[in-house]
């Protein structure tokens, strides 16, 4: 199996739309797997781009910002939008907030920032967050396996049950 997937809360089963997003990357898998491939977030995003689209997901289509997809946090005078935050892809019917991390998903600990974000985002109600099962800079001797180390990171934070948080779910997907 070339593309891991894990939903969070583990008592609860993912939703059929999840399973859609996890199928976009599948479709895609033998173009954005890793090791093999060591690809940008954005390379990936824009191989697994169709696929989000075909089942309901507005996707950042370049860095201009009409291009860009932003999500309201808090709001200001007169109703206007005072802070936002910038995602890969946004599904509006489901509300789900979805992100891809390459390289620096574990080392920079932009998993960290993405949870953050989606979960302090007003409308959204899950957040999926692809990285990759075998990150290999030129420095490293092995891959690591970011999809490992998110997953366990998601597991203690909702097996702990110190935290109550907004988001119905999380789904980690390892490309």
């Amino acid at each position: 199996m070339k593309t891991y997937w894990q939903y969070f809360p583990k008592h609860s089963s993912a939703p059929s739309f999840l399973i859609d997003v996890v199928q976009a990357f599948k479709d895609c898998a033998d173009a954005i797997e890793t090791p093999a491939n060591q690809f940008s977030s954005n390379e990936v995003l824009e191989a697994v781009a169709d696929g989000l689209e075909s089942v309901g997901y507005q996707v950042e289509r370049g860095k201009g910002k009409s291009q860009k997809i932003s999500r309201p946090v808090l709001y200001g005078k007169n109703g206007n939008i005072e802070k936002s935050f910038e995602v890969d892809a946004w599904d509006p019917l489901n509300r789900v907030v979805l992100e891809v991390e390459a390289g620096r998903g574990v080392v920079n600990h932009q998993f960290l920032k993405d949870f953050f974000e989606a979960c302090v985002i007003q409308d959204a109600d899950y957040l999926v967050i692809a990285v990759c099962k075998g990150y290999q800079p030129p420095s490293y001797k092995n891959p690591v396996n970011d999809f490992e180390t998110v997953s366990t990171f998601m597991d203690t934070l909702y097996s702990s049950m110190r935290m109550q948080l907004p988001l119905k779910g999380v789904l980690i997907i390892g490309y």
